[in-house]
């Protein structure tokens, strides 16, 4: 791609420069992909219009993006292009979850297939949310090796980014790919029609900004404070598809310019009386297609042998506990009988010594024979540990390696395109200034941004911190009580727990992959020790420490001994 290709969004509505009106309007490629753009209007100004010809024009020159979707109405681009609409509706080409985040990332980025993450269909917001924060967080980690040009669309930015209110982990990973995103290559345009309730940090970071139609006095002040007073009126008589832009990479600062038409489906056009036609949406190869069917196939299958051995798992420990019990009883009998065996040889008792003996062979014949029964099933049960750990391994090397999507057949298959990209990027960061203060809308102290190397949340520790308390009362014990059930050395099993409490969360396969432990061990370790509520098992099998709980065990047994110790004086 070169620094000087560009794309066509219009032409101006009013002299700017040299320039008359009438003449084309054209935005650099890289800086669009790689810079943060702003875009909004209030309904029916233009601004989703403006952010679709955006695309439309990116798509034409080869380049991929990823649109979050929030009202469902960008599947209209399928009318001439060929993406991949992802989401929860059947309309959509596949359905999906948070765990699917990594798969639609790699997707985007490294096989070129433009998305669109329709996140309307989600009834419940946090799912949605989830999905969104943990798309663009595997997008800004797969760009810091890629450094690929690629830009992240998002609609209704206001409710990610509210200008009141923290926002959340999803606004903060926004907020993170807005001012470092750039040096990776990951661009980011956010749309809406409220600029007065968008955080503002967001905006003073957008390197281009498209001004569209507004009236509210509190979003026409933002238009005063960001570009110049001379605007803020002026906004207000826009026409239908004009704006203001404003770029740091022209010489004028701000254009009138009007957009073009686009040129594929308005499906968030306003109903009207006309019959509504869906047009014929593109469809793209069955080669996508047939892999996501076959890895969904093979997942599921997967699924339900792991379902299958895990209820036998469980009949088997039913019927270890219930021999264990008579092996228990039948213990305690034979003990009576000896007792009484010798009550009888003191002369205290009526029975007779052939008696005795009869019963103590018939007891100890039972005893064997439980001990046998519990024996058998112990290896059993040692083996099903063992096919379960390897078919638990097997599943999260494929989760990992291709984060397999559900596949839905519907009218539009899905299917894999050949958007070619480059792998140079802008390195320039810009330098946003702040927002003065307004009395009608005033801005929020926002806390900053959250590191790469994030630290767990739930306890503000380091993970030497997490180590040290690992060897603290009653966890220490715990842990080297769940190490006697597999035969490994305690350090073996150390090493596993102070794995995940420095690089936690972690699957199975990846914690067997770093030392030198048969993973049907590793695997009955962390189930015996998932007993304690302080270790977690997620839905795509990583296991992770609880700090908070941990923490909570330690100051309880604390509480406890210093309780004692005060009884003790006490009874003294």
């Amino acid at each position: 791609m070169s620094d000087r290709e560009r794309i066509t969004i219009g032409e101006l509505s009013a002299p700017a420069g040299d320039d008359e009106p009438g003449e084309p309007v054209r935005l650099p490629v890289v800086d669009v992909l790689t810079g943060r753009g702003f875009v909004t209007g209030k309904s029916g100004s233009g601004k989703s219009n403006t952010a679709s010809v955006v695309i439309e024009e990116l798509l034409d020159a080869g380049y991929p993006v990823l649109i979050v979707d929030t009202d469902g109405e960008y599947y209209g681009l399928k009318e001439e292009y060929e993406l991949l609409h992802a989401g929860a509706d059947e309309e959509c080409d596949i359905q999906i979850g948070p765990a699917h985040a990594e798969r639609i990332a790699t997707l985007a980025l490294e096989e070129n297939v433009p998305i669109i993450l329709d996140v309307s269909g989600y009834l419940d917001e946090d799912v949605a949310d989830e999905l969104l924060r943990e798309t663009a967080r595997h997008l800004f980690t797969k760009e810091k090796k890629l450094k690929k040009p690629f830009l992240l669309v998002v609609e209704e930015v206001h409710e990610y980014l509210p200008q009141k209110g923290g926002g959340g982990e999803t606004g903060k990973m926004l907020i993170k790919i807005g001012k470092r995103g750039r040096k990776h290559g990951l661009g980011i345009m956010g749309i809406s029609q409220r600029p007065a309730d968008v955080k503002k940090d967001f905006i003073t970071q957008a390197n281009w900004l498209v001004w569209h139609r507004l009236t509210w006095d509190n979003d026409t002040k933002v238009v005063g404070r960001v570009v110049d007073s001379e605007y803020q009126e002026a906004v207000a008589d826009l026409g239908d598809g004009e704006a203001f832009v404003q770029t740091d990479w022209t010489e004028v600062d701000v254009r009138r310019i009007q957009f073009r038409r686009k040129r594929t489906f308005d499906a968030g056009a306003t109903p009207g009386l006309d019959d509504f036609e869906r047009p014929e949406l593109k469809s793209v190869s069955d080669s996508l297609m047939d892999d996501l069917a076959e890895l969904t196939e093979e997942e599921e299958q997967r699924s339900t042998e792991l379902a299958d051995m895990q209820q036998e798992l469980d009949k088997k420990r039913a019927k270890i506990d219930q021999l264990e019990s008579e092996l228990e009883k039948a213990r305690d009998v034979s003990n009576a009988a000896r007792q009484l065996a010798n009550a009888f040889s003191r002369g205290d008792a009526t029975m007779t010594a052939e008696d005795v003996e009869a019963r103590l062979v018939a007891k100890d014949d039972r005893i064997e024979e439980l001990e046998e029964q519990v024996e058998s099933l112990q290896a059993t049960l040692d083996e099903a540990h063992e096919h379960i750990a390897e078919v638990e391994a097997e599943n999260q090397r494929l989760r990992e390696s291709t984060a397999t999507l559900d596949f839905v057949s519907g009218e539009s298959p899905v299917v894999q395109t050949s958007f070619a990209g480059s792998d140079s990027a802008s390195n320039d960061e810009d330098h946003p200034q702040p927002i003065a203060e307004d009395a009608d809308n005033p801005t929020t102290t926002e806390p900053s941004e959250t590191p790469d190397e994030e630290v767990e949340t739930n306890q503000s520790w380091d993970s030497q911190e997490t180590v040290d308390r690992l060897h603290s009362e009653p966890i220490v014990s715990e842990i080297e009580a769940a190490a006697t059930q597999v035969p490994v050395d305690s350090d073996d099993c150390w090493r596993i727990v102070e794995t995940l409490a420095t690089d936690g969360p972690m699957a199975i396969a990846e914690i067997e992959s770093r030392m030198d432990v048969p993973v049907q061990y590793v695997w009955t370790f962390l189930s015996t020790l998932r007993e304690q509520p302080f270790l977690t098992r997620d839905g795509n099998g990583a296991y992770r420490l609880e700090r908070d709980v941990i923490e909570r065990e330690i100051e309880a047994t604390a509480e406890q001994e210093s309780l004692d110790e005060l009884l003790r004086r006490f009874e003294n």
